[in-house]
């Protein structure tokens, strides 16, 4: 199965299940069908067997009629394993396809999505999908459907072989099964009933053990446990309460389900009706064996019909996520007869507006222009906008109105590979994968030399970092490479570098690192960003006062554009920022 088969696979108008499944549909029915008919014949020695202790128990014994049910009775037993064997290997090799194909598609689908998709997503979300539920779907694929058919093939081959026998006496012994069905049915009721509550209060306990250990440092620091403990007791508390409420009548109707489809209690159902018709004349002892053998074998299979049926709940719910990450909408491409080259680095927002849903504006009318060779900065209140704009230019999504040219190209015209080659970028959500720390720096020039890779964790510095690891540049990041965030900030400079775009993008990529770190990514990005056009998102002031030109933005507006002097003179939103952060009076009291 290929990449495609599974994409196809997302195709709307059947259940999570059905669509998932759909590229290996048939080879699962054939399995299972393999399987059914190996456990149907299965039960053919049983049923020799009885007869054949009926021929023995016989006056005259019958030992010619024992010898000639012999050779069918094995030919049945290896018959059926080598069905049910077949049954598995076509399940399991579906199965392969099915997992490889899903992963191939879901890998593709990543390539392809907006990279802002990933900025609201954790790795945890995108790792259970791919390991988690593909592996929750084997499941499903490789053992659902052949143990159904091989227990349904056991049930209906038996109930059939017993009303053969004699049809009163199948009766009596499958009566409990109809009890365990109504029990069963009461005790879902039952939990059904208490669920969203139990759900309810598992909430409330999770929130109240993340916020307790979150405010562990304060409530140590000034003493009050009580305090703090209050919270997090009345939760575990009230869970307990539920979880009681819960399982009490849970456990009561589950126990008196399980009770009625226990092999001891179809016995005593056998032996019982046993004893009544023989009173009656119309069952002779040996009759009796035929039932006292098969009609307890039932019960298995009938628990494990309920199993497999509980664990298709949460193989529906992995399925969904899959799809879910199979359908998410692709970042459009031109065709290669329609993208359009950039005569040059010129960028231009063109009244760019931006919403992420309905009634969620974050832009409108954003229209300014980045000239080749200058240092543009944007500042504002948080939330104002500035990393929306950033991520427009990287196209981690598109403009909902306007649009952004880069030499006189619109970006949804511009091949990908030919973007992210004319623009660099360093976010302040740093992204490193686990590999050798050579590989992260040449992530976007794999057949870059050593040479090179070395000159640009020199200008990012951070050689002197890598050089004093035990293995250097070979350090797996994670495993013998254990890196500080503003490292970790100056290996992703180090990438930026080596990919030597002619426009750069900062987002306040220095907000998360300390003074030491802070000075030395402000070292290393003054160097990198000589010559080249940048855009700097900036959440202090004073670090960009020598921009070419500042852009000021609050509540998804540009209210302002001009130079630092020019804007303080103003006396607008900028001096006002500028008075609220202190720079002023910092300025004042600076001895120079």
């Amino acid at each position: 199965m290929h990449a495609h088969d599974a994409a196809s696979a997302a195709a709307p108008g059947s259940g999570p299940i059905r669509r998932v499944l759909h590229p290996i549909r048939g080879r699962l029915m054939a399995a299972a069908a393999l399987s059914g008919l190996g456990s149907m014949l299965s039960l053919v020695p049983l049923a020799a067997m009885v007869r054949m202790a009926q021929l023995a128990l016989a006056e005259p014994a019958d030992t010619a009629g024992i010898w000639a049910l012999l050779g069918p009775a094995l030919g049945s037993l290896f018959g059926a394993a080598l069905l049910m064997l077949a049954g598995e290997v076509l399940a399991h090799m579906a199965d392969n396809q099915l997992s490889h194909g899903l992963r191939m598609a879901a890998v593709q689908r990543l390539g392809q999505v907006p990279l802002g998709w990933f900025s609201s997503r954790t790795s945890g979300e995108v790792k259970q999908v791919l390991q988690d539920d593909i592996a929750t779907l084997h499941s499903l694929s490789a053992h659902f459907y052949t143990s159904v058919a091989r227990a349904g093939g056991a049930i209906v081959v038996a109930v059939v072989y017993l009303l053969a026998q004699d049809w009163r006496m199948a009766l009596i012994a499958l009566l409990p099964f109809p009890g365990y069905v109504w029990f069963l049915r009461r005790a879902l009721q039952a939990s059904g009933a208490q669920m969203s509550v139990f759900a309810g209060h598992m909430g409330r306990i999770q929130s109240a053990a993340v916020a307790f250990v979150a405010g562990m440092p304060v409530i140590k620091a000034f003493g009050n446990s009580g305090q703090g403990m209050a919270s997090y007791q009345g939760a575990v508390d009230a869970f307990a309460q539920a979880f009681r409420d819960f399982v009490r009548p849970l456990v009561g109707a589950m126990a008196h389900a399980h009770g009625m489809a226990a092999p001891v209690t179809v016995l005593g159902f056998v032996l019982a009706g046993g004893c009544l018709l023989g009173s009656l004349g119309v069952l002779a002892p040996l009759d009796l064996l035929p039932f006292v053998l098969v009609a307890p074998g039932i019960c298995a299979p009938v628990l494990l019909l309920h199993t497999l049926l509980h664990d298709l709940q949460g193989a529906t719910a992995a399925a969904q996520r899959v799809l879910t990450l199979l359908d998410t909408p692709v970042l459009p491409q031109p065709a290669p007869s329609e993208q359009q080259q950039p005569l040059n680095n010129h960028l231009c927002f063109d009244q760019v507006g931006y919403a992420y849903g309905p009634g969620q504006q974050a832009l409108a009318g954003i229209s300014f222009q980045l000239q080749p060779g200058t240092v543009t900065a944007i500042v504002g209140p948080s939330g104002a906008g500035k990393t929306t704009i950033a991520r427009l230019l990287l196209r981690f999504f598109d403009p909902t109105e306007g649009r952004i040219t880069l030499g006189g190209a619109d970006l949804r015209a511009i091949g990908s590979a030919e973007l992210y080659q004319r623009i660099g970028f360093v976010l302040q959500d740093v992204r490193l994968i686990q590999a050798s720390l050579r590989d992260n720096i040449a992530l976007g020039r794999p057949g870059a030399s050593q040479a090179d890779i070395e000159a640009a964790a020199r200008a990012a510095d951070v050689h002197d970092c890598i050089a004093a690891l035990p293995r250097g540049y070979d350090a797996v990041l994670g495993e013998d490479a254990q890196l500080s965030g503003g490292e970790r900030q100056r290996i992703s400079i180090a990438r930026a570098v080596l990919m030597y775009a002619p426009i750069l993008v900062l987002d306040e990529a220095t907000a998360a690192a300390d003074a030491d770190s802070e000075a030395a990514i402000q070292h290393a990005l003054s160097r990198f960003a000589q010559g080249r056009t940048v855009l700097v998102i900036a959440h202090r002031l004073d670090t960009v006062m020598q921009a070419d030109q500042i852009l000021v933005i609050d509540e998804g507006r540009l209210v302002e554009q001009g130079r630092h002097a020019d804007l303080l003179a103003k006396g607008g939103r900028y001096a006002r920022l500028w008075r609220e952060g202190g720079y002023a009076a910092a300025q004042e009291a600076s001895p120079c």
